[in-house]
């Protein structure tokens, strides 16, 4: 009978693949009973941040005539930018390419050079959420044609996971204390606890370029959902 106790408190335990130990003792099996337990906790949050990355595009047959109306252009997408944003955003040089094209021939030939393309991006930062579908809007009307990302995002996310670290930890400490009752056993102390690595789920980038003149591009941020994940160790004893 106690084979078979010991045998089932040691191995009621449920372990994650990828968890980071916290700075302890490795943990002698042979002299403390224990239960290990884990649980996860998720927190949402509105993001309160947005980024943005918007460029010109520009081709024509020689590097010349592509990137001087993608310089001009450009700067009346970035003179728009300004304009919407106000200098509380944040504005910056992403990337700039200058590459040539080429066709293949159908006789097959060696690739044939066909032009070029230029390309200018930036990256904008803005708390401003409620203007992000206008400054689109504004961006391709100054000359913008690529849209390449916006993501929603937290200015400080610590509060948000020490929330869900708190209620992880105690869905942790619940689980233990139902199983030890279960057994006819009781909690003594906390040997180790462990933190899985957060996990952040951003929302779903939610847009669509306006169809009229008079419309706005709309934009929805959704939720920002936070997991933490606590694998909790516990000394047990009848």
């Amino acid at each position: 009978m106690k084979h078979m106790m010991r045998a089932a408190l040691w191995t009621a335990a449920l372990m994650l693949p990828a968890t980071f130990a916290a700075a302890q003792p490795p943990l002698d099996r042979t002299a403390h009973p224990y239960i290990r337990t884990t649980a996860e906790a998720t927190v949402s949050a509105k993001p309160d941040r947005a980024r943005l990355t918007i460029g010109v595009v520009t081709q024509a047959a020689n590097a010349q005539t592509a990137a001087a109306p993608n310089a001009t252009e450009t700067e009346s997408m970035l003179a728009a930018l300004r304009r919407s944003l106000g200098a509380a955003a944040e504005i910056r040089t992403s990337g700039y390419s200058l590459t040539p094209n080429f066709t293949n021939p159908r006789n097959g030939g060696p690739p044939v050079l066909s032009g070029y393309t230029a390309s200018n991006t930036v990256e904008i930062t803005t708390d401003d959420l409620a203007n992000v579908g206008k400054v689109i809007d504004e961006g391709a009307a100054a000359g913008a044609n690529n849209v390449r990302g916006l993501d929603f995002l937290l200015k400080d996310d610590a509060p948000v996971h020490a929330q869900a670290l708190r209620e992880a930890a105690r869905k942790a400490r619940a689980s233990a204390d139902s199983m030890a009752a279960a057994l006819g056993l009781k909690v003594l102390r906390v040997l180790s606890a462990e933190e899985g690595e957060p996990q952040v789920v951003r929302p779903m980038r939610m847009m669509a370029m306006a169809a009229g003149a008079n419309t706005t591009t709309p934009i929805e941020s959704g939720n920002i959902q936070i997991q933490a994940t606590v694998t909790l160790t516990v000394e047990v004893a009848p």
